[in-house]
């Protein structure tokens, strides 16, 4: 296989079938040893999170499908931490997708003064940013992906309204057994002409609180996936 990209939490291999394999690590994004989602670097690492989060992975993808959403999942090796993926092109550079149910983390830290800390926001919010650590993952508009010739406006409302139906589903799966999602960052890619999400789906991309407190990843992999 040829390594072609080495990711915060993954590492990206070539496949001989045209397919991409995604390789898991035991690193997540924060800040001075805490658990962050919203960080844009990685802070700590966890054993075994690699795995729990390409199982949460799959759990959430096989949910997506069987709700008629594609995605660019095509299986998975859970003793490898592998998983196979159709090839999805990034936008831009890279560009992460954030679904805001609850106001918190950077959203906060940006627009505090007009937002208390824990306000819902109806609806759900869906900002982008670009993926670039020396700049702090910048925000872009969708009138600004356009200019830039990341992707035109009917790709950005497509991702959108991906975006909110998927955001639901993982929401309504968490309420199911008690738990309440805050956020979740996602990243897409186009297949084709098709905008699909590609990466992952899993606790470490998610706020998720429980009775008012923040769960950490590998005690909401265990919630999720041991019910």
């Amino acid at each position: 296989m040829k390594k072609l990209y080495e990711g915060k939490t993954k590492d990206v291999f070539s496949l001989d079938n045209g397919n991409v394999l995604l390789k898991f690590k035991d690193d997540c994004t924060g800040k001075d040893g805490v658990f962050d989602p919203g960080e844009n670097s990685v802070g700590l690492k966890i054993e075994g999170i690699g795995k729990a989060n390409l199982r949460t992975s799959i759990y959430y993808f096989e949910l997506l499908k069987k709700a008629g959403i594609k995605t660019h999942y095509v299986d998975a090796n859970i003793d490898d931490v592998t998983m196979e993926v159709l090839p999805g092109k990034v936008f831009g550079h890279g560009l992460e997708v954030i679904c805001r149910l609850v106001a918190t983390g950077s959203f906060i830290r940006r627009y505090g003064e007009y937002i208390a800390d824990g306000t819902p926001i109806p609806g759900g919010y869906v900002e982008c940013t670009f993926k670039n650590d020396a700049k702090g993952d910048p925000l872009v508009t969708s009138e600004g992906l356009a200019a830039l010739g990341v992707m035109s406006q009917e790709m950005f409302e497509s991702m959108k309204e991906q975006t909110l139906k998927i955001t639901k589903i993982v929401a309504d799966d968490l309420k199911s057994i008690g738990l309440d999602l805050w956020d979740i960052k996602f990243e897409f890619g186009y297949n084709g002409d098709e905008v699909i999400l590609i990466d992952e789906i899993a606790s470490g991309n998610m706020r998720v609180y429980k009775d008012g407190v923040i769960v950490n990843p590998v005690e909401l992999t265990k919630l999720i996936l041991n019910r």
